[in-house]
């Protein structure tokens, strides 16, 4: 066959909310937007909340009433862009906990479900989404009323602790939030590592979920075996792939693999990536092309089946250094063409 599997282990996503649930001291929610990083969450999410996971985030609206629908009554499903224009319905039909980011959402809010509840979103200074001190002391008043059901902000370098931005937000949510009763959520994953102070009565992991950085104790999640279709022999002098871009200097044996950029596998990567067979390191020779990629196979003593991009040998990280980029557009690049499989709970 040949189609490359992605492998996703519910048992190490589940063991990684556990880590931060425990390092969190307070409740833990889990982020599942971009269907739970490229991951899927008609599988992701059941399983969180089958872990303890009650309080469950999305982008949008129409996210949050899919996800609705997987997880059936019961878990707050929080919606980060707020109440826009068109999701009046689906916030009513899906019971979606919209996070007012302006007083203009919050107008639509109590003028067309003025008995839903709702959360709000504060700029602490990542200038983003969310209400600047100025904006949140004008509605203070009407939203405490209601009230929210959350009051929460987004810390801008939490992947970076030394990084002074995370004092200056934390002074800056403290301020805005002093004397409410609502609960309060700061942290995502970079800022449950930071320690207590940041933690409030709700964190919110995301990315540390799914076996990436900044959470370093992390499981991998993510699994990707890619089949070979083909070997060959090259004599000095001969070229692989478009470009001509890599010349054999020595007798070598290439193997071609079934992926390439139309599965998310970032074709920038191609000069500085390795796969895995087995124990055995092997380089990507030549430029990645749609569908196929060239593996220098001659350090091997037998031609493999198949080879390992993501696992316990190479994380989601490894490869977006390689592609100048971070593990979160790994984890979302990850295409539709993969068998995918489930282990785990």
């Amino acid at each position: 066959m040949a189609q490359a599997e992605l492998t996703i282990d519910l048992g190490a996503l589940v063991a990684n909310w556990q880590a931060l649930n425990a390092l969190s001291g307070c409740e833990t929610g889990a982020v599942v937007k971009a269907d739970a990083y490229g991951l899927g969450a008609e599988r992701v999410a059941p399983a969180l909340a089958a872990a303890g996971a009650r309080c469950f985030f999305v982008a949008l609206a129409e996210e949050g009433a899919a996800l609705r629908q997987i997880l059936g009554n019961g878990p707050d499903i929080c919606v980060f862009s707020g109440h826009m224009a068109g999701d009046t319905a689906l916030i009513r039909d899906a019971d979606l906990v919209p996070m007012i980011n302006s007083i203009d959402q919050m107008s639509c809010h109590i003028e067309t479900l003025p008995d839903a509840r709702f959360g709000i979103q504060l700029d602490s200074g990542m200038n983003r989404l969310g209400m600047e001190p100025a904006e949140w002391s004008a509605l203070r008043g009407v939203s405490l009323n209601q009230p929210p059901v959350l009051v929460m902000s987004h810390l801008a370098c939490a992947d970076e602790p030394d990084h002074p931005m995370n004092a200056q937000q934390l002074q800056t949510f403290v301020e805005m939030t002093d004397g409410i009763d609502a609960p309060r959520s700061l942290s995502a994953t970079g800022g449950i590592l930071l320690g207590k102070d940041y933690h409030f009565e709700l964190t919110r992991p995301g990315i540390g979920l799914y076996g990436a950085l900044p959470f370093a104790d992390a499981r991998p999640v993510a699994h990707l075996s890619i089949p070979v279709i083909q070997t060959r022999e090259l004599t000095p002098g001969e070229t692989v792939g478009y470009g001509n871009t890599w010349t054999s200097d020595a007798p070598s044996r290439i193997a071609t693999i079934a992926a390439g950029y139309a599965d998310g596998i970032i074709r920038a990567m191609g000069p500085s990536t390795y796969l895995w067979a087995g124990e055995t390191r092997c380089k990507i020779v030549g430029r990645i092309s749609m569908d196929l990629i060239g593996v220098d196979i001659s350090n091997l003593s037998e031609d493999p089946d198949s080879f390992q991009l993501l696992g316990h040998q190479q994380s989601v990280d490894t490869l977006a250094d390689a592609a100048g980029t971070i593990g979160y557009e790994i984890l979302t690049s990850l295409g539709n063409r993969y068998a995918r499989r489930y282990v785990g709970p």
